[in-house]
């Protein structure tokens, strides 16, 4: 008997289609979520432009879907996501926006690379650090941490098949082009060949040097201490993620000090900190919602980059995607506690047994 066909048949289309929704949920998630983190959180465009989704989903969406689903296929864990956001970073300031080598970009007079200049590659030091920063941490990775949050029991498992993955692929790429060919139209701004060729250098590397990272289970073991609190981990990453945007550009060469310093901390301790027995996904949580809420409060700081439409209307949009976010940490705390409770009680049947 063809117990697939039958259970086909008892569900029916409908229940079937259901199903299919849901496994697909995630995917679709976070392809909406990383680009209404990376530029509508941050406050950089208005809830009034909104409509941008059509490109900027496919772009940060395709490459944050990506990288999860190449990550997760195989077997591979945080470093790897980080280290190919870093790369990610690089191939859209570099070749997309190309705003690491644009002395004004889109003529805005904003002076990015003004601050701790270095002349011999025609890029700005605090430029480069702040920016591929915002895709690496932001954009990205807390962007996977979110979604994976909002789904415990499938955190670590692809979300998409072959198929899936090549759609997001092709997606990937046609954002990507679409973003280049709106930039150059908007600025008629090239960078130069070596620009080219020694940021080509630096994403091949970063791509290459994100797989030589450990394979999942294949770290050092863990270590019998508690981990912190999961409030006091969030209320670090806040702290740290609200220092690295309230910085001032104009400290320049101090600015990027004080970001190493942020990296050495938050790296050291949650290094230190996942190895312990009890480090698990409420942890992951409050790390990314701390830094998601440093994003929130800091858009209330700005005018919007692009797009003139009243400041009344910008700080609307600050209030919707804020109570947003807030909604969002609720939802994903409420799921992990579920799973993590469903997780215990079996724990405790079978010892019982």
């Amino acid at each position: 008997m063809d117990y697939n066909l039958l259970l086909q048949a008892e569900i029916g289309p409908c229940a079937e289609e259901k199903i299919l929704m849901r496994k697909a949920a995630p995917a679709l998630g976070l392809f909406f979520l990383a680009p209404l983190i990376a530029e509508y959180l941050l406050g950089d465009l208005p809830i009034t432009l909104v409509g941008a989704l059509i490109v900027l989903a496919p772009l940060y969406g395709g490459g944050a879907l990506l990288i999860r689903e190449i990550v997760r296929r195989s077997g591979r864990g945080w470093p790897t996501i980080l280290t190919l956001a870093l790369a990610y970073a690089i191939l859209e300031e570099a070749f997309t926006t190309q705003t690491l080598f644009n002395p004004d970009y889109l003529h805005m007079h904003m002076g990015l690379l003004k601050p701790a200049y270095i002349a011999a590659f025609g890029m700005g030091g605090w430029w480069t650090v702040f920016v591929l920063t915002l895709h690496t941490v932001w954009s990205i990775s807390v962007s996977i941490a979110l979604v994976e949050s909002l789904v415990p029991d499938r955190a670590t498992t692809p979300w998409l098949k072959n198929t899936g993955l090549a759609v997001t692929a092709v997606l990937f790429t046609l954002g990507a082009i679409a973003s280049t060919l709106i930039e150059i139209k908007q600025d008629h701004y090239i960078s130069t060949r070596a620009q080219f060729i020694w940021s080509g250098v630096a994403f091949v590397a970063v791509a290459l040097l994100a797989f030589m990272w450990p394979k999942r289970g294949q770290s050092s073991h863990r270590l019998p201490a508690n981990a912190p609190n999961p409030w006091l981990v969030g209320a670090l990453a806040l702290a740290a993620a609200s220092i690295f945007m309230a910085v001032p550009n104009r400290w320049a060469w101090g600015a990027v000090g004080i970001y190493a310093a942020l990296y050495l901390i938050m790296i050291g301790a949650v290094a230190i900190w996942s190895r312990y027995a009890d480090w698990g996904a409420m942890h992951r949580l409050a790390l990314a919602g701390g830094a998601a809420l440093a994003y929130a409060w800091h858009a209330f700081l700005q005018h919007p980059v692009v797009g003139n439409h009243g400041l009344v209307v910008a700080r609307v949009g600050n209030v919707i995607f804020a109570l947003a976010l807030i909604a969002l940490l609720w939802i994903a705390a409420r799921k992990i506690s579920r799973a993590q409770a469903q997780t215990s009680g079996g724990l405790e049947v079978k010892t019982a047994s």
